[in-house]
Formats: structure tokens, C-alpha cells, sequence
């Protein structure tokens, strides 16, 4: 299967590939949450829903695997590194949606919009990259995954962090510039930048309705 990107076509077998959604979380996507707290904008992320929304369907359609992510930490933060907490100092506070980057309050679940099927996986990180001290390589070596479509927020942190981590591990990597986001419209254009730079120096970059056109190909998935 191919699709049109930067900076050449991006092949994948579909049955190698698995749909990564990255910390589309209400912390820091709702009005009133976390995110906004710090002054952000964020319509910026939530433009990505729509898109995404529709590749969700599509892909579910086609019976392909999605893994979804959400970074917070353990109630007591026994798991948040001491130089994180001091940078954010906010974090395991009470804010708008419970305390702050905590699993289990309601902020640190994904939005209704993009709420997990029952049987797709949600890993939980503590930092930045999805691989970080997850049982993310676990999953995808079980599912004989070779390439990740790759969406979520924000551009130019946990996606980015997590496609150089991809990239070291040997998965080929297509982001969804649609797909992803950031609060700085600068950061997110630099950061797809960055990913297709000099052959794709890690990975590819595409827009949604490239990748829903080719599941929607007769005879492309088996």
C-alpha cells in the first residue's frame, strides 16, 4: 500500500502496521483543563480531532490495530523523575479535571471524541516517548508490527520524541501532519519539518485522507 508524502511515498503492508495515537488526553485538549491553564491555545490541538476522528473509523474499519497513549504518573509520583517535577510543579496538583497528569482523575483520560475501543491497547508513560518504561515494544513485537502511522499531541514533544524513539528501534514512521498538533503553530511546522528532512531522516510525513483513500482501495488489505 502507498501514499503520497514527504519526502517520498511511504509503503506499508497493512498487516505490519499499526495506528499510534499519542496522548490526546483532557488535560491537554479540553477548554478549562491543564493545558489551557498555562495560557495555551487550545483550538490548536483541537483541530486535529475531526481528521482524526475519520482516520479512527476507517482504520477500525479495515480491522487494524490502533494503540493509544497517555503520559501521566502514579498517584503518589513515585514514578515522575525529581528534574520533571521541578520543571512542572503543577503536576499531581488540583486542577480543573482532577489532579494534574494523574492516572485515573479525568483529565488524564482521552477525550470522549477518540474514546479507545474495548479491545485496543492504552499504554501509559511517565515520560515524554512512548517506549519509555512502557510495555509499548512488547506490544507491537506481538503484533508483528514493522511501520506506525503516527498521531497525537504535541508535534514537537511526545510525537516527536516518540518517532526519533521508533526511528532508533527500526519502525518505519509516517506522522499525520492533520493529525497532530501543537499550542505554537511555528513549533508544529518546524517539527514535521525536522521529520522529513534530508530523505526522511526520520520518517515520512503525510496528510489523513491519503492513508483513508488507500483503505478504501479494492484488493489493497488481505
Amino acid at each position: 500500500m502507498e501514499v503520497l508524502a514527504k519526502p517520498t511515498p511511504f509503503t506499508f503492508d497493512p498487516s505490519t502496521t499499526a495506528l499510534l495515537v499519542i496522548d490526546m488526553q483532557r488535560d491537554f485538549l479540553l477548554p478549562g483543563g491543564f493545558g489551557e491553564s498555562l495560557g495555551n491555545d487550545v483550538s490548536q490541538l483541537r483541530r486535529t480531532i475531526a481528521p482524526l476522528s475519520a482516520l479512527l473509523t476507517a482504520w477500525r474499519g479495515a480491522g487494524l490495530p490502533v494503540i493509544h497513549t497517555r503520559e501521566g504518573h502514579l498517584p503518589d509520583l513515585s514514578d515522575c523523575p525529581p528534574a520533571k517535577l521541578r520543571r512542572g510543579p503543577d503536576i499531581g496538583q488540583q486542577g480543573q479535571f482532577g489532579r494534574i497528569l494523574i492516572r485515573g482523575e479525568y483529565g488524564h483520560d482521552i477525550i470522549d471524541e477518540l474514546a479507545p475501543a474495548p479491545d485496543e491497547a492504552v499504554v501509559d508513560k511517565p515520560g515524554k516517548g512512548a517506549f519509555y518504561a512502557t510495555e509499548l515494544s512488547d506490544i507491537l513485537d506481538k503484533l508483528r508490527v514493522e511501520s506506525l502511522i503516527v498521531t497525537g499531541v504535541t508535534t514537537e514533544v511526545c510525537v516527536h520524541t516518540t518517532v526519533r524513539e521508533a526511528n532508533d528501534r527500526g519502525y518505519e514512521c509516517l506522522v499525520l501532519a492533520d493529525c497532530v498538533g501543537s499550542y505554537f503553530p511555528s513549533f508544529h511546522q518546524a517539527g514535521l519539518e525536522m521529520i522529513a528532512a534530508q530523505g526522511g531522516i526520520f520518517g515520512w510525513v503525510a496528510d489523513s485522507p491519503s492513508v483513508i483513500a488507500a483503505l478504501a482501495t479494492p484488493g489493497e488489505i488481505k
